[in-house]
């Protein structure tokens, strides 16, 4: 008996685009619907409706073989979207990149930047359905990446924020999305676009070779660029602009334009010594101000010496929820953002079980921050138990 079935999403992306192979009885291009059989293989023995009304058939293709009409016209996440333009608007996200919604509806033609958006933020990104299906993988890939007898205990979560593309609070947090630690737009952000026709083949000239490579080249130093933007970002827990800005206003105008002109020095130093070094300008200054001539206050300034920075404030920041409160304490004192600290301690521990202890040194060269902060987290990490000295 013949089986008709309708196509899942579980078939194989190549069949529902224009790369398909041609129907294997007059070789014209396959549009859907059109039939696949369902007892030839392993290669698929796809035909044309008009092919398969003929009963075709070709060595062990019968034609009272079972088959499966393949389609992707029926919707699948919410009514007025079909399957196809599911796939298709994936396809742009990832040829335009996130947020670019112009560009994403002019891709598809058949949707507009409202309706791309609307729809992505919805069903691909507000979706507590794929949420906790991530967080549910991410939990099974850190259990199994652990040992019985060094097993770290694991605390569920809250999910983190998710605010809308157009809030004041992603407005706030200059499009951070904490739900996947990244923005909704890239540093250079059409950077890819360079590379998206370049093709390496056998019958290239030398100068197009080289020409192809420099242009690769200049992509990795872009997306190096992009990269150390980030860590700049995350090191210094700049996410937040509110937050500073309310930091800022415990001193008077003079100061806040100082710190406005001290922060392009963020990218050279690391959170700690930023934070010192704008610290000991403002008191200078105001040493300066409040007590009158150069000559009078510079032995006061080289006598007191600079303050030390005030605790971190962890809150909204990304990853926090993670941390115990002895960790938090941690990050507080030594102003290390959460993720950071994540990051360093697993590096720490995923070589310790590797070694069978860890040496002050390791931790240091695994570690590439001030070496005062790696001692006090390797100091902070034997304590409570996490890793053992060599």
């Amino acid at each position: 008996m013949i089986e008709i079935s309708k196509n899942r999403l579980d078939q194989p992306a190549a069949e529902h685009t224009s790369s398909l192979p041609p129907c294997r009885g007059c070789s014209s291009y396959l549009v859907e619907p059109y039939i696949k059989c369902a007892e030839c293989g392993p290669s698929p023995f796809l035909l044309c409706l008009q092919c398969f009304t003929r009963g075709y058939e070709y060595k062990k293709h019968q034609s009272d073989h079972k088959y499966e009409i393949m389609t992707s016209d029926f919707p699948v996440l919410e009514p007025g979207w079909t399957a196809q333009e599911e796939m298709a608007l994936l396809e742009a996200v990832m040829d335009c990149g996130f947020g670019n919604w112009q560009d994403v509806a002019y891709q598809m033609r058949t949707k507009t930047k409202e309706e791309c958006e609307g729809h992505y933020m919805k069903n691909f990104i507000n979706n507590p359905l794929f949420s906790s299906t991530l967080l549910s993988l991410r939990q099974m890939e850190d259990h199994l990446s652990r040992t019985a007898d060094t097993a770290i205990p694991f605390k569920p979560t809250d999910d983190p924020p998710r605010p809308s593309f157009d809030s004041q609070v992603s407005r706030d947090m200059a499009g951070y999305m904490p739900a996947r630690a990244d923005f909704m737009e890239e540093f250079d952000n059409y950077a890819e676009w360079d590379l998206k026709d370049i093709d390496f083949v056998d019958d290239d000239s030398d100068i197009l070779h080289a020409l192809k490579v420099a242009v690769v080249d200049i992509y990795h130093s872009r997306l190096e660029e992009r990269q150390r933007r980030k860590k700049i970002i995350r090191d210094h827990g700049l996410i937040n602009l509110r937050k500073f800005q309310i930091l800022e206003r415990r001193y008077p105008k003079e100061v806040q334009d100082l710190y406005d002109v001290m922060r392009r020095f963020a990218r050279v130093v690391g959170p700690i010594e930023h934070d010192k070094f704008i610290e000991s300008h403002a008191c200078e200054y105001l040493t300066l101000f409040l007590t009158g001539p150069l000559t009078e206050v510079l032995p006061c300034i080289f006598i007191k010496g600079r303050r030390s920075a005030p605790p971190l404030n962890l809150t909204g920041l990304p990853g926090t929820e993670k941390l115990n409160e002895r960790e938090k304490e941690l990050c507080q004192v030594v102003r290390l953002v959460p993720g950071a600290y994540l990051e360093y301690k697993q590096a720490l521990l995923n070589e310790c079980r590797r070694q069978g202890g860890l040496r002050l040194a390791q931790a240091r060269s695994l570690i590439k921050i001030d070496v005062n902060k790696t001692r006090k987290i390797y100091d902070f990490l034997i304590k409570e138990g996490y890793i053992n000295k060599a």
